[in-house]
């Protein structure tokens, strides 16, 4: 069973960003000569055949996701490619580690992309509050600027691609793909009716693919390896390795590049050292803030887009929030249902009308002030927010800690009620 970390393992023990330099002693930009020696449609036919499937959190196959753009000559320009690196997702911390650590390794994968769908422009897309990596992105950028490796015909090849830093006003509903365009656009961050699809109609109404950081990091490696090699690094039928996060009581919280597949097990008894003392396991969010709850039942799950939703939930980022018996899991759902309402764009009626409808009654719980019909309204309102009755995703995301919560910790909403309290205060 491989143990390679191809994303991580050239990453500074101090932290510290590697240079343009540092990275190209340790084969850096190498895989865009070969990118560009390749037709673009083979350069998609690669990444379709190596699985590789999107690292924001929907798990869509790259390649395939690629395919639905428009190649050729009579295609409408200008073709954009953004990074999404908007990682607003509570728990979630994986693609600012990629992007302080090895920025040029980003490059190198928009740079790939753009090949693989004829873009002449990208953008990444920062959070405003990574303001570190930030920094770092920027000097990279201004890095491949100045060796020629962005601009205009780029290693003598016929690839022009203009590559610029975009620091978002921030938001939660920025890194939604369609409301991310929005955004770029100077517009508020709402989402788009979909179709059309930004492959067809996305930024300025051009051809466009949005792709995670995690995801385009990966494409240098699956270029320079081959699509054989980066399945055979999984230990499930979902191709690759995987940045693992853990945050929460446990005795390690950290990041851990993984193979795909993993179980939550071993992400939290061996990397994360178990609970802390004098503390025990109840459940786990296991992708981040907006899926489903999964408890000790589960903890032998192997954590791929498939096993996962097979348990009840997603992998989504694959950033575990960890809930000891200590915490109130009525008290958590509160905080995160708060977030959520907060971060509604207010386009449709289930999100800005449902999450917070859902925080006031979870508050009512906290004080003491909750009762049985609650439960039933809380209940209703996931459905309401279901998948089908929104515009983007955010409110079916947040109604999936509650839900699971309402499945799983229901004695604990019960003992609010008949203590007219939070047991836990």
């Amino acid at each position: 069973m491989t143990s390679e970390r191809p994303l991580t393992k050239d990453m500074k023990p101090g932290g510290e960003a590697l240079s343009l330099r540092e990275y190209e002693r340790v084969g850096g930009y190498h895989s865009v000569h070969k990118a560009l020696r390749m037709d673009p449609k083979n350069v998609t036919d690669l990444v379709t055949k190596s699985g590789l499937r999107g690292r924001g959190g929907a798990g869509f196959p790259t390649g395939s996701k690629w395919s639905f753009v428009p190649i050729g000559p009579d295609a409408p320009r200008p073709k954009y490619l953004i990074a999404n690196a908007d990682e607003m997702e509570p728990g979630t911390f994986k693609d600012r580690y990629l992007l302080e650590g090895n920025p040029h390794q980003l490059l190198e994968g928009m740079m790939i992309g753009a090949r693989a769908i004829e873009a002449e422009v990208a953008y990444v897309f920062l959070r405003a509050e990574y303001v570190l990596a930030g920094k770092r992105v920027a000097q990279a950028i201004a890095e491949a600027y100045s060796a020629g490796y962005l601009g205009h015909r780029i290693f003598g090849s016929e690839l022009n691609l203009e590559l610029y830093l975009h620091v978002s006003a921030g938001r939660y509903m920025c890194g939604e793909e369609t409301g991310l365009l929005n955004a770029l656009e100077g517009k508020r961050a709402n989402p788009r009716t979909k179709p059309p699809y930004p492959q067809v109609s996305g930024l300025f109404g051009k051809p466009t693919i949005v792709q995670n950081v995690e995801t385009l990091a990966n494409l240098p490696h699956i270029l320079n390896n081959g699509a054989d090699w980066f399945k055979s690094l999984s230990r499930t039928a979902d191709a690759g390795t995987k940045l693992y996060g853990a945050s929460g009581k446990v005795k390690r919280p950290g990041l851990w590049e993984l193979p795909m597949g993993t179980t939550m097990r071993e992400l939290l008894e061996e990397h994360s050292g178990g609970m802390q003392d004098g503390l025990k396991f109840r459940g786990v969010l296991p992708g981040g803030a907006s899926t489903d709850f999964l408890t000790e039942q589960h903890l032998d799950v192997k954590m791929d887009f498939t096993e996962t939703q097979k348990a009840g939930s997603r992998l989504g980022t694959g950033t575990m929030i960890v809930l000891d018996d200590q915490t109130c899991p009525v008290g958590m759902v509160w905080n995160l249902e708060d977030f959520f309402a907060q971060e509604s764009c207010g386009w449709c009626t289930p999100c800005w009308s449902g999450l917070r409808w859902a925080e006031r009654i979870l508050g009512a719980f906290e004080r003491g002030e909750g009762n049985e019909t609650d439960l039933e309204k809380l209940t209703w309102i996931t459905s309401f927010c279901a998948p089908g009755h929104t515009f983007c995703a955010l409110a079916p995301g947040a109604a999936e800690p509650l839900q699971s919560a309402l499945k799983y910790f229901r004695e604990d909403f019960l003992r609010h009620i008949h203590e007219k309290r939070c047991p836990w205060r």
